[in-house]
């Protein structure tokens, strides 16, 4: 479990992706690694991998081809910046919300405009992302969670403050960079409830 308030910007220092199998990343962090252990869950971009091996200032994780079809994580080179977030330790204050690491799908950014210190992101996403998104409601873009201004169809927007421009990589990116999305749970939760709720009363 994560809370999506990044902790720190480490860089890709080896990416073997594309593979059959096997696929890895090495990443260089300051932070990450203070307290790691063999196992430990560490979100990369949002995505919840398994540290595989480690030292003071990297550590590697592999990937499922699953999480490369789902995530933007085979499109990192070395050299990428990338969110880290350590998992949830108990007793720490929640910021954020309750972010799984489990993305749901990618989105495109389709427009960066400044707005005072702050910037106004529009993000594109497939419609059945967009089913679970709502006005002032929660997501994790890249691991990051952020407040959703407005929805259209088929995007939604974002007020980065200058905090969050300095402190995750969606202050570095550009417009056609692909994000990983990973809705509100609570969204889930409540669609699945009125589905089966309404297959109780068709029975």
């Amino acid at each position: 479990m994560f809370t999506g308030i990044v902790e720190e910007i480490g860089t890709i220092l080896v990416a073997n992706t594309g593979l059959e199998r096997d696929n890895t990343l090495r990443i260089g962090c300051k932070l990450a690694t203070s307290d790691a252990q063999l196992g430990d869950s560490i979100a990369v971009n949002g995505v919840c991998l398994t540290v595989t091996a480690f030292e003071t200032d990297w550590f590697e994780v592999g990937l499922a081809p699953e999480t490369l079809r789902r995530t933007n994580l085979g499109e990192l080179k070395v050299g990428s910046s990338v969110n880290l977030e350590r998992a949830l330790a108990a007793g720490r204050r929640m910021g954020g919300h309750y972010v799984q690491g489990h993305v749901d799908g990618t989105g495109e950014i389709i427009a960066i405009e400044p707005d005072g210190e702050s910037k106004a992101i529009t993000i594109r996403v497939a419609s059945a992302l967009m089913r679970y998104i709502v006005e002032k409601g929660f997501i994790a873009v890249d691991g990051t969670s952020l407040t959703i201004t407005r929805t259209t169809d088929d995007s939604f927007g974002l007020a980065i403050i200058a905090h969050t421009q300095a402190w995750a990589i969606i202050g570095q990116q550009q417009i056609g960079d692909t994000v990983n999305i990973e809705v509100d749970i609570l969204a889930k939760y409540v669609e699945n409830i009125v589905r089966f709720d309404r297959k109780l009363l068709a029975e």
